[in-house]
């Protein structure tokens, strides 16, 4: 087996059977805020070609950094077979379908799959309300020759199942941050040194707690972090370490690896990772003096790359949506049906949000489920975002704000309490087809009521089922579907006969199930 880095979380493997190719992403992401690095927009045309004409796709989730839309929509031979996630929606299916793929494969849930006489593969997948109802996933891929996870930045919540398919020559995961926070709140610089410092000692922490967990022979570090070129974000990029930003750059990380008694690998773009059961050959596309540059002479490597990038960024700020007349009627008539549909979300959420578009400020009144003018109201959060930014995104339809606009880090933000997370999933779930997930989420966790539903029963085509899942007591009447002669509940993926009501996925659960009287 060969992995091939690609950039940030983008692997070609290649295997006895075939290869493939996850998560390319070559433009910049997150309205120009996000670039690979270091930089993969000059790879040499034959690695190209082979990341253009891979046997299967796998793109792991909906964010950007991971399903670049513009590039896919102009390369990838569009009778690439494309590995999709057992996710609860099919948004990323739909997505690819968009693009021209049509030989889609559907995968279960940490279910093994045998995509030729030596390859197997197996997605698993994550689902909580902090994912949103997009999901993330990882891969695990076995040749006979070799066993590599991809985990990218999927933050399982079972450290064992990645690595339940057997031993693991190569684990390539997320260390660096991928978020905004505490970057855009506003604080004092002594207290942001402080909130980004215990933000990097907790991500190291987390992804050591899965390398542990998985003892993989050798760990790459990999999605992240992100290269800021735009002059406006310049200052998140770890340079000195001095910087108050959560995106310390791949060495930092293999120093933890090292210290640890764990074998790190250092990937650049169209490094080449060689597998065998007896050992693990890195080959780099430059010399090995030439890629400790990168690092030793960093800020020297960036503003090379921004410079070459500079006239699309300018071209990209002015490609942003002009202020219309409307858009707070826009959000109103957009969000108060979602609101409606959100009762229990609401609640948790607890307070009013200010929106501050430029020069218009705009209340989401949880508690009263309404979107209206700001007239001088005590609030618990408050985001301030640029005019034309919000104004985009609205033109776009943009049904996850987390990925459409806060990752890219173009904003400022307070609020007076802790975290509030489901103060985020509203913003990831502004369509219907989400809302109706998250809320019914939500109440799952949160419901006092929710014992009154143990004894329900509905219909789900020609079934009468219980109501709640008899595993996480996830509401089927949201997330139950029926798949041939099985219920999935799509919620965590648990699969259950039909006729017997025998869940496949553990002996200890079963669903209450008959035929429904016609």
């Amino acid at each position: 087996m060969r992995a091939t880095s690609v950039g940030h979380a983008g692997i070609l493997i290649d295997t006895v059977d075939g290869s493939i190719l996850c998560d390319p992403w070559f433009l910049p992401a997150f309205f120009g805020s996000w670039f690979v690095f270091p930089r993969n927009d000059q790879l040499p045309a034959e690695l190209m070609e082979r990341i253009e004409h891979p046997t299967f796709l796998y793109i792991s989730h909906l964010h950007a950094d991971h399903l670049d839309e513009a590039w896919l929509a102009n390369h990838v031979d569009r009778s690439t077979r494309v590995l999709i996630p057992g996710f609860p929606t099919r948004e990323l299916e739909r997505k690819i379908r968009s693009f021209g793929f049509d030989n889609i494969i559907r995968t279960n849930d940490g279910e093994e799959l045998a995509l030729g006489p030596n390859l197997r593969i197996a997605i698993h997948v994550e689902t909580s309300i902090t994912d949103g109802p997009g999901g993330d996933s990882a891969l695990v891929v076995s040749d006979g020759t070799a066993r590599l996870v991809n985990q990218n930045d999927c933050r399982t919540d079972d450290l064992d199942a990645l690595r339940a398919h057997g031993r693991v020559d190569l684990h390539w995961l997320q260390y660096s941050g991928a978020i905004w926070y505490p970057m855009v709140y506003e604080e004092t610089p002594q207290r942001m040194r402080e909130l980004v410092d215990a933000k990097v000692t907790s991500q190291f922490a987390r992804a050591m707690r899965y390398v542990e967990a998985i003892g993989a022979k050798a760990v790459v570090p990999s999605a992240g972090p992100p290269a800021f070129l735009d002059p406006e974000l310049f200052r998140f990029n770890v340079i000195t370490g001095d910087e108050l930003s959560i995106f310390p750059d791949q060495r930092s990380f293999l120093e933890r690896l090292a210290a640890a008694g764990h074998q790190g690998v250092l990937a650049i773009p169209g490094t080449a990772i060689d597998i065998t059961t007896d050992s693990i050959t890195v080959t780099h596309p430059i010399p090995d003096d030439s890629v400790a540059e990168i690092f030793d002479h960093k800020a020297e490597y960036l503003r090379h790359y921004q410079a070459d990038w500079m006239p699309w960024l300018t071209d990209m700020h002015r490609g942003w949506a002009l202020p219309s007349t409307d858009l707070l009627a826009t959000l109103k008539a957009w969000w108060e049906p979602l609101l409606a549909m959100a009762p229990t979300l609401r609640k948790a959420i607890g307070d009013r949000c200010l929106l501050r578009a430029g020069d218009l400020d705009v209340i989401i009144d949880f508690a009263f489920g309404e979107v209206r003018e700001y007239i001088g109201e005590n609030y618990g959060f408050r985001f301030e975002i640029q005019r034309e930014l919000v104004e985009t995104v609205v033109a776009q339809g943009a049904v996850d704000w987390s990925n459409a606009l806060f990752l890219s880090c173009r904003f400022r933000a307070w609020r007076a309490g802790p975290f509030n997370e489901y103060l985020y999933n509203f913003f990831k779930s502004l369509s219907p087809e989400r809302m109706r997930r998250t809320e019914a989420e939500a109440m799952r966790r949160l419901d006092p009521n929710r014992d009154e539903l143990a004894g329900e029963e509905i219909r789900i085509g020609d079934y009468i089922v219980q109501r709640l899942c008899p595993h996480r007591l996830a509401d089927l009447s949201v997330f139950g579907e029926i798949d041939d002669d099985q219920l999935v509940c799509t919620l965590h993926g648990w699969r259950f006969d039909l006729e017997t009501g025998r869940c496949v996925n553990a002996d200890d659960r079963k669903l209450r199930v008959r035929r429904a009287d016609n």
